[in-house]
C-alpha cells in the first residue's frame, strides 16, 4: 500500500497538472474536508441502501432460485436462457433500458440486484450439486429429516461457494451500483457527486468519493461476510 501511494505521489509530481492527477495528500485533505458536510453522509447513507438493498435482495433470490433448480430440472432449464443473457448483456445497456420504463431513483437497487443474481444462483447451485451422495444416501436410509439434512450435510458444502460468490458479487454490486447513479444521477448519491466532479473537472473530488467507494465497498463486505461466518458458526453448536 505504501509502495503504490508513493508511485501515485511522485506520479503526480511528474506530472504537475492537478487537472489529470492530484497528490494522494491532496485527496486526504479533501476527503476530510467532505467528512464535515453534510451531503456526505447522506450521499454515503443513500447509496449504501440502495446498492446494499439490491445485493441482498439478489443474496436471497439466487439462494431459493439455486435451491430449486437444483431440486428441479425444469426449473432450471427455464432459468439458464435468462441467467445466461443476465451475465451477458453489457451493464451501461441495462442501466440505459431500465431509465426507459423506471425512475432513476432506484435504478441502482435493480442494477446490483441483477449483477449479483446469476453469481449467488450459479455458485449456489454449483454448491448443492457437490454434495457427496453417499451421505445424501444415508440420510435416507436413516430416514434423518430434512432440517438435518440441510444443516449437517448441505450447508457445510455450500458455504464455501456461497462465500466465494459472495466476494466475487459484493465488488460487482458497487461497481454497478455507482455507475448506475452516475448514469441515472439520482439525488443525493454516490454517483451524483462523481457527475458533478467530472462536469467541473474536480479531480479531487472525484479521486476522493473514489476512495470513499473503495472504503464502504470494503467495509460492507468486511461486515457481510463476518456475520455470514458468525451465523453459520452458530448453526454448528446448536
Amino acid at each position: 500500500m505504501v509502495f503504490w501511494l508513493a508511485v501515485w505521489q511522485i506520479a503526480s509530481m511528474v506530472i504537475h497538472q492537478d487537472l489529470f492527477l492530484v497528490s494522494p495528500v491532496r485527496v486526504v485533505v479533501r476527503l476530510g474536508q467532505l467528512v464535515t458536510e453534510g451531503f456526505f453522509w447522506s450521499s454515503i447513507a443513500n447509496s449504501l441502501l440502495r446498492i446494499g438493498g439490491g445485493f441482498l435482495l439478489a443474496v436471497v433470490s439466487g439462494v431459493v432460485l439455486g435451491a430449486l433448480a437444483a431440486r428441479f430440472r425444469r426449473v432450471q432449464e427455464l432459468l439458464a436462457p435468462l441467467m445466461l443473457a443476465v451475465k451477458s448483456i453489457p451493464v451501461a445497456s441495462f442501466i440505459i433500458l431500465a431509465l426507459m420504463l423506471f425512475s432513476s431513483r432506484h435504478l441502482a437497487v435493480l442494477i446490483s440486484f441483477l449483477i449479483v443474481l446469476p453469481v449467488i444462483y450459479t455458485n449456489v447451485l454449483a454448491g448443492i450439486r457437490s454434495v457427496d451422495r453417499q451421505l445424501l444416501e444415508m440420510a435416507r436410509v436413516f430416514r434423518i429429516p430434512a432440517a438435518r439434512r440441510i444443516r449437517y450435510i448441505y450447508l457445510p458444502q455450500v458455504l464455501p461457494y456461497f462465500l466465494s460468490a459472495c466476494t466475487v458479487a459484493l465488488g460487482l454490486s458497487w461497481k454497478a451500483g455507482v455507475a448506475a447513479e452516475v448514469i441515472g444521477m439520482p439525488e443525493g448519491s454516490i454517483g451524483e457527486q462523481l457527475q458533478q466532479a467530472k462536469i467541473y473537472l474536480n479531480t479531487p473530488d472525484l479521486l476522493a468519493w473514489t476512495v470513499v467507494i473503495v472504503l464502504v465497498s470494503l467495509g460492507f463486505e468486511k461486515l457481510f461476510l463476518a456475520l455470514i461466518r458468525r451465523a453459520a458458526k452458530r448453526l454448528e453448536r446448536m
